[in-house]
């Protein structure tokens, strides 16, 4: 019975997620991912909600480099980095990253999720405070959870708002403050103005946390990040190899030596999770070579995104977020009218 009852519950949930006409379908591709794809029943169809800013997930250089990790590190290795899980290509990226980025040092996880998951409750305790914008993604929130140290939420993109809260971090006595956001918030296209952050984090001795997932290998004069693109510099960077970078599967935390070592023997998704795939890690490295030798990548996405805000802008389309970064959030003010043009932008094939 108590099955039955559970079981009906779910249901229940499901029923109400379809009438709101937010119930998600999973749309099957039967190619490689690229800017067109071949869907399940055979049809072409033009791609435009991938991550793949740089087309770099089906890039013929890319593979190889996959290919060739595999033929000389093997598939997988059944181990975590501290007992004999880490590889002389792990280290490799990981500097890769560390001198892509400007920073001391990097870590690598299997996704930024765990990224974000291992690294507030491994660094700060119940003396520290969090400000954290109200808006940041789920993995940050989840990650915040985690941790023991007061908890301080700012509005979207309000600088009043977080200089209020770090003053009421500040009446509260407390050790650290660490301000945390989205360098690109991924479903709104538009930038934390990490100008402002730097200048409200020096007034109150604030350290600085964003997560780039939407930013690494495309924001800034060299692709090298939201802090690149307003010239300021942050304390911790934490980010995917699963978007811009080759869209496989991979995070990172990259920061201060004493962060990064701090995190190799304390953060349980690094302790406790099987090393990165070589063939990932190798692709990646490869990543990182193309990027430091052709600026065409953050070029030619720079140019569309532009070119496509501009066609649709002139076509009556109202458009939020950003004018420099890629997601370009078309507003429709209505989420079943939004699922019910997708529906049929994709019988039109889109």
């Amino acid at each position: 019975m108590l099955a039955e009852q559970f079981q009906s519950q779910l249901a229940n949930t499901l029923d109400e997620i379809k009438t709101a006409g937010l119930y998600k379908s999973e749309r099957k591709i039967a190619s490689a991912q690229d800017a067109e794809v071949t869907l399940e029943d055979g049809r072409r169809v033009i791609n435009m909600c991938s991550n793949n800013y740089l087309g770099l997930s089906n890039h013929p250089e890319v593979c190889d480099a996959a290919r060739s990790a595999i033929s000389s590190h093997g598939f997988g290795l059944a181990s975590v980095r501290f007992i004999c899980g880490t590889q002389t290509l792990h280290r490799q990226l990981e500097e890769a990253l560390s001198e892509f980025l400007g920073t001391e040092d990097t870590i690598l996880y299997p996704s930024c999720f765990d990224a974000n998951g291992g690294l507030f409750e491994t660094i700060l305790t119940a003396e520290d405070a969090v400000i954290s914008d109200a808006l940041n993604h789920a993995s940050i929130i989840d990650g915040i959870r985690l941790c023991k140290a007061q908890r301080h939420r700012y509005d979207h993109l309000d600088m009043a708002s977080l200089e209020q809260e770090l003053i009421k971090a500040d009446e509260n006595g407390v050790r650290h403050k660490m301000i945390v956001t989205d360098g690109a918030f991924s479903m709104d296209g538009d930038i934390a103005p990490l100008d402002e952050i730097k200048a409200l984090a020096i007034k109150y001795n604030a350290y600085i946390f964003i997560d780039e997932c939407h930013a690494t290998g495309f924001m800034g004069p060299e692709g090298k990040g939201t802090d690149t693109h307003f010239g300021v510099e942050v304390d911790i960077i934490n980010s995917t190899l699963g978007k811009a970078l080759g869209g496989g599967t991979g995070g990172y935390t990259s920061g201060s030596q004493e962060v990064i070592d701090t995190l190799r023997q304390k953060a349980r998704p690094y302790l406790f999770s099987n090393s990165l795939a070589p063939a990932m890690v190798g692709a990646c490295i490869k990543v990182f070579d193309m990027l430091n030798t052709d600026a065409s990548f953050v070029e030619t996405i720079r140019n569309n995104t532009h070119l496509f805000r501009d066609r649709m802008e002139d076509a009556g389309f109202t458009l939020s977020g950003n004018r420099d970064h890629p997601i370009c959030p078309v507003m429709l003010g209505d989420a079943k009218l939004a699922s019910r043009m997708a529906d049929a932008m994709l019988e039109r094939g889109v």
